[in-house]
């Protein structure tokens, strides 16, 4: 079978299974729409995060960035593992303890207002509507390539699939999809990483034949050949990097403290019976997150070394059929400058020849390496599988934002739980149709927009999240004016130095503020908020001694009280 009808068979299974969990597991309550119930084992918890956490930039875009950044793409592994140790142990345990069911939720009662509450799910729908966009555009790239059907079409059958479950599931359907999401997405991911690595260097293990010697009995090291290929070509060292030590820090900085804030993510640890699971459960996606991510720089350099040695210097007549089958997305083009019918694959933009997406690296490396069609498949269902889960998730804080945060606790406080109910699925629905229209019409990259996303939730949650916790003096006014000054100034930076809104043309690096790129820009809002709620907060009112008195118990541990007598 080729691998058109393979694809057609693995998505179609897969797709199918994803249904068939969200009738199963249709909610019937708000509790069960937001939070599953409450009754989620840390096992499948675990699993489900790790499948909301693993979007299309981690399974289609991050091997690719490292691919054609090298040593300058480990900030997002750096930025997104550290991230997550960060949430897991400093935050998740804490809001579990708190009980509320979103972000918006905890920041408009620990900050007792109406107001923090408005401008925290403000901030949530613009992290959640820049982050949806990224995964539109993953699924639009699969469904292009490998059904070979209209991006547009790609885009509005894979949205169709997620309304369906997130609609009718709301938090319990998508928990239970995630599970089996993941399964699908980790397979897809390490089987064709394992048969390169053995293609490559005979090394099973991915992560050590990144660093084992070629199989072709040269004795060359595989990344001492990547690194003589790049140096060939007019590019930088694949092992050494081009930014600056301060942009590696802040985009760094921006991705951990991004990850601490995502809304999405935070309201897993609202779905498991008790403080101990979601520590449980925080730790198990962690070790379930990490056999990604430690295969993925082994994947780009695998992906990367294929490319040059198939299509450099070769005549274009005589290249692989996954070339002119990638070339009619429109993904990848060549254009013979010189006219002499062969690739130039160079650095030096006014001779190259060749350019490539990078969301395409992870999905054309099995077609590259010549791997069988069901391999190749497997990887479009495991693409599908990392976009739909984070975008079911996205969405579902889409809906409660809108349907439990506005709705019910501003604006129509007597609701009834079937209105609320009813209220988060129309919210659901609107928000499918926003992510469609910004996956056919998507804005860069699937990992750029989603590093944009961090540092907006950088620059927003992190600092409302972290002084709630553990500074009790920390007022409302602090809160929501860092809020409103963190969010203002990374949003101004990321239109100005990102889109060019403000420019006829796209400002150049030397004019970023400190030499940091927008992706990276989240860490200085991030501290501008932080030192604008605090000197706020200094002049104005202390929170009332109820509010003083939660954020004291939700640090102390279960139990503690009685063990001490106090």
């Amino acid at each position: 079978m080729d691998v058109q009808t393979w694809t057609y068979i693995l998505v179609g299974i897969t797709f199918s299974l994803y249904i068939g969990i969200a009738i199963w597991s249709r909610a019937g309550s708000t509790k069960e729409f937001y939070v599953a119930g409450g009754g989620v084992s840390p096992w499948a918890n675990g699993m489900a995060t790790a499948a909301d956490w693993m979007s299309a930039a981690s399974f289609l875009s991050m091997a690719g960035i490292i691919a054609f950044a090298g040593y300058d793409g480990s900030v997002y592994l750096m930025g997104w593992t550290g991230g997550y140790v960060l949430l897991a142990l400093l935050l998740a345990p804490y809001l579990r303890k708190f009980g509320k069911f979103t972000v918006p939720d905890f920041i408009g009662d620990r900050y007792y207002s109406n107001s923090s509450r408005i401008v925290a799910v403000f901030c949530a729908l613009l992290v959640s509507f820049t982050y949806v966009a990224g995964q539109m555009r993953g699924v639009g790239v699969v469904f292009s390539r490998f059904l070979e059907v209209d991006i547009n079409t790609g885009v509005i059958i894979g949205m169709v699939i997620v309304l369906f479950y997130a609609v009718l599931g709301g938090m319990k359907g998508i928990t239970y999809t995630q599970v089996a999401q993941y399964c699908v997405l980790i397979f897809a991911f390490m089987v064709p990483a394992i048969f390169i690595s053995i293609q490559m260097t005979g090394n099973p293990v991915p992560q050590l034949g990144m660093g084992s010697a070629l199989n072709d009995g040269s004795g060359t090291y595989l990344l001492d050949k990547l690194n003589g290929l790049s140096t060939e070509l007019g590019f930088a060292e694949y092992t050494s990097g081009t930014k600056s030590t301060l942009d590696v820090l802040a985009i760094t900085l921006a991705l951990m403290v991004g990850t601490a804030g995502l809304p999405h993510v935070i309201v897993r640890f609202f779905t498991v019976k008790r403080v101990k699971d979601a520590r449980k459960s925080a730790g198990l996606a962690l070790l379930l997150i990490a056999i990604l991510y430690t295969t993925a720089p082994a994947v780009a350099v695998f992906a990367k070394t294929n490319l040059i040695d198939t299509v450099s210097n070769q005549p274009y007549n005589t290249l692989p059929v996954w070339f002119k089958n990638w070339e009619k997305t429109g993904l990848l083009t060549f254009e013979d400058k010189n006219g002499d019918g062969k690739i130039q694959y160079v650095a030096d933009p006014k001779t190259n020849e060749l350019k490539i997406d990078n969301d395409i690296m992870v999905l054309a490396n099995p077609e590259i390496a010549n791997l069988p069609a069901w391999v190749i498949a497997l990887v479009a269902a495991g693409g599908l599988a990392a976009a739909l889960s984070t975008a079911a998730g996205l969405l579902l804080v889409i809906s409660s934002s809108v349907s439990h945060d506005l709705i019910k606790k501003v604006f129509v406080p007597n609701i009834s739980e079937r209105g609320e109910l009813w209220t988060a699925r129309i919210a659901a629905t609107f928000a499918v149709v926003v992510a469609g229209y910004f996956g056919i019409n998507p804005p860069g990259f699937v990992a750029a927009v989603v590093a944009l996303a961090f540092g907006l939730a950088a620059a927003s949650f992190f600092p409302a999240i972290v002084l709630g916790i553990f500074y009790k003096k920390m007022n409302k006014e602090g809160a929501v004016t860092g809020m409103i000054v963190g969010i203002t100034l990374m949003l101004y930076y990321m239109i100005k130095y990102k889109l060019g809104w403000f420019d006829s043309t796209l400002p150049n690096k030397s004019e970023w503020w400190f030499g940091i790129s927008p992706e990276g820009f989240g860490a200085v809002a991030m501290l501008a908020n932080f030192l604008v709620s605090i000197l706020v907060m200094r002049f104005t009112p202390p929170p009332p001694q109820h509010v003083q008195d939660i954020v004291e118990d939700i640090r102390i541990p279960s139990g503690a009280r009685e063990a001490t007598g106090h």
